[in-house]
């Protein structure tokens, strides 16, 4: 028998892989072909939408910083001052942040407008004496650099108290006041939440500064700055859980307007204390900040 040349058989098996190879291609493309393509999963109900978050400030602007005391202050410069050189003085500014500085919307329109942005670090202080004591020595350090002897106070969360503390004290000093979801009653986030900060600012046991909280609540004493016409503004969710409506910015609107005085708020359904939008991008907290930037006249 002659034997079998091993020269000859290699393309009889190359050609059979080869037609293995394209039998098991087409076998695939089959079954790719007759099954459907899968479709997105569809988001769950279950889950709450997140909150869109607020344009980032690309501003790559710089305070000028200063000390008072040993406290810093921050000073974002307008490019060209406006007349009279008026000024947003922030609150709360905490290790050096002033949070409103890093929106977008909020930082552009002061800095167009030529109003200056200010903050002073005084840490997690509550309103007490002491401290507004030295927020004056902030706005005394102001006023000597040229600014606006009445600034307009903007207070984010607890930084509404800060602000109001500073202000019921100061009735003669304040152009306007406006606020984002601020903190207005001491009786409430305060000493409910925030309650070891609150008796440290105050030096105080809670039984103490429960019953003096008519002397320290700014809720208690706006008279001083209705009876001036203080224009204020505030914009907060109706589902803030954690800085309820009813129990502040509700409670300073109803006991300012009866004391005479003018408080517009902009309530923003369904939201609660979040980062959105609705709280960092209202064009009628910037309407009310350009509006009120001016002197007003006696």
């Amino acid at each position: 028998m002659m034997e079998s040349n091993p020269r000859l058989r290699r393309p009889n098996s190359a050609w059979s892989f080869v037609a293995v190879l394209i039998t098991f291609v087409c076998q695939i493309s089959g079954v790719m072909a007759a099954t459907p393509a899968e479709k997105p999963a569809a988001p769950s109900v279950d889950k709450p939408v997140p909150a869109k978050p607020a344009a980032p400030n690309t501003v790559r602007a710089k305070p000028e910083v200063f000390e008072i005391d040993g406290n810093k202050a921050f000073v974002y410069v307008a490019p060209q001052p406006a007349q009279g050189k008026p000024w947003i003085w922030y609150g709360p500014t905490i290790k050096g942040n002033v949070i409103i500085a890093g929106h977008r919307m909020y930082f552009d329109a002061f800095m167009n407008a030529g109003i200056a942005l200010a903050g002073f670090d005084l840490g997690e202080v509550r309103g007490s004496p002491a401290s507004t004591a030295k927020f004056t020595s902030f706005y005394d350090a102001m006023v000597k650099r040229g600014y606006s002897t009445k600034p307009i106070l903007l207070g984010q969360s607890r930084g509404g108290m800060m602000t109001l503390a500073w202000a019921f004290r100061n009735p003669d000093k304040v152009q306007a006041w406006a606020g984002i979801y601020p903190v207005c009653n001491l009786s409430s986030w305060p000493l409910k939440s925030s309650k070891k900060e609150t008796l440290a600012d105050f030096g105080m046991t809670e039984a103490e500064l429960v019953a003096r909280l008519g002397e320290f609540n700014p809720i208690s004493n706006i008279a001083g700055l209705a009876e001036r016409k203080v224009p204020m503004f505030a914009v907060h969710g109706d589902k803030d859980g954690l800085v309820p409506y009813d129990d502040n910015t509700r409670l300073l609107k109803e006991r300012y307007e009866a004391a005479g005085g003018t408080l517009n708020v902009k309530i923003v359904p369904g939201r609660g204390h979040e980062i959105s939008p609705a709280f960092f991008e209202c064009q009628e907290l910037i309407d009310f900040v350009l509006k009120n930037a001016s002197p007003r006249q006696p």
